[in-house]
């Protein structure tokens, strides 16, 4: 039995010869790795459903590490929307920051008992890796992570030697179609059931915009649905929020990820890290959301922000400005008029007490 894992090289939406050639880098260092198997595809925030490069990596079977210019939660959940499913694997090779981040959220996860749309999501038995291309320059860096997630967690499947003397049906990548693209194999050296194969696609449909949800952290509030007037969200058939019409969005507006209260909606293309899928601030939910996405210092909040950028692209599609007075959540409101409880009590004798 041989070992094998998967590994897809999503490329860059931009031509940048630095950036391309960090890709054929990490393609080239792991073309001579035993039982790892390559898939290049477009940008693949970019790709379509219905496309070559998405059924390619909907043929990919056990564990796979994703190598993306995207954020690692980004990255995950477009694979998600896509019906790529599976745990997320933990990866070593990542930003401090973001290793800060994720401590922060192990230690508040006790604590966190709101029902999560993951809970009640069944996910493929697999380990799904994700590695940000922003993180290293150095395509060593990603080569040695990826061999050490081989090594470690690397799926068994029937090798070709079992292939050829019991007759079972052939590993996944040796079932791929001709239709993407070339397939390369490195010189035999003897362990023919050990060598890579590298399964290029080749394929444009444009740069696409649109709202990617993160299932871990989104409780199905439905603020989003209630807040997009363009038709992106609808329900599935348990009436669980999702992105049904992406070509819906329009292009450049972050606005509905500004009015979610869990920071789970996100444009993987924004300029912002935070709404792009960085982990930065998802911990802890006590920062100013306002701050978090950039807001200016006119001292706006996100919800402030959102109406206005949703009403600049109302007025664009030729319809009215609606402002706050549709689908805007009124949570400092409603906390307003909550009655006092015996803390607040204690806090005003407290102030009255003028210590």
């Amino acid at each position: 039995m041989a070992k094998r894992i998967s590994v897809v090289v999503s490329q860059s939406p931009s031509k940048n010869p630095a950036k391309r050639k960090l890709e054929e880098d990490i393609v080239a260092g792991l073309l001579f790795e035993n039982g790892i198997d390559v898939t290049i595809v477009p940008n693949l925030y970019d790709i379509k459903p219905e496309s070559t490069g998405m059924l390619a990596l909907q043929q990919i079977g056990g564990n796979v590490v994703v190598v993306s210019w995207l954020f690692e939660r980004a990255a995950h959940w477009i694979l998600d929307r896509n019906s790529i499913t599976g745990h997320v694997g933990q990866v070593l090779l990542k930003n401090e920051d973001e290793d800060e981040d994720e401590d922060d959220a192990e230690r508040g996860g006790d604590e966190d008992d709101k029902d999560r749309v993951i809970d009640s999501r069944p996910l493929k038995n697999r380990k799904i890796y994700c590695l940000d291309l922003k993180i290293s320059n150095r395509a060593e860096d990603f080569i040695e992570e990826v061999k050490r997630i081989h090594q470690e967690n690397a799926v068994q499947v029937v090798g070709l030697g079992d292939i050829i003397n019991g007759g079972v049906s052939k590993p996944a990548a040796a079932q791929m179609p001709t239709a993407l693209g070339d397939t390369v194999s490195p010189p035999d050296d003897g362990g023919l059931d050990q060598s890579s194969v590298v399964n290029r696609v080749e394929e444009s449909g444009g740069r696409r915009w649109y709202p990617v949800i993160d299932y871990s952290r989104c409780t199905n509030c439905m603020e989003c649905i209630d807040f997009c007037l363009f038709g992106v969200y609808g329900v599935d058939a348990v009436d669980t929020i999702l992105v049904e019409q992406p070509d819906n969005c329009r292009k450049g507006c972050p606005a509905c990820s500004r009015v979610c209260p869990e920071n789970a909606i996100m444009f993987p293309q924004h300029k912002t890290p935070a709404i792009a899928g960085s982990s930065d601030g998802v911990a802890s939910m006590k920062i100013d959301l306002s701050q978090l996405f950039g807001a200016p210092a006119e001292g706006k909040s996100a919800e402030e922000i959102a109406a206005l950028e949703r009403d600049e692209q109302l007025i664009a599609a030729g319809r009215e400005a609606v402002g706050m007075t549709v689908g805007v959540p009124r949570r400092h409101e409603e906390k307003s008029e909550q009655s006092k409880d015996d803390l607040d009590d204690l806090v005003d004798q407290l102030n009255d007490l003028d210590i």
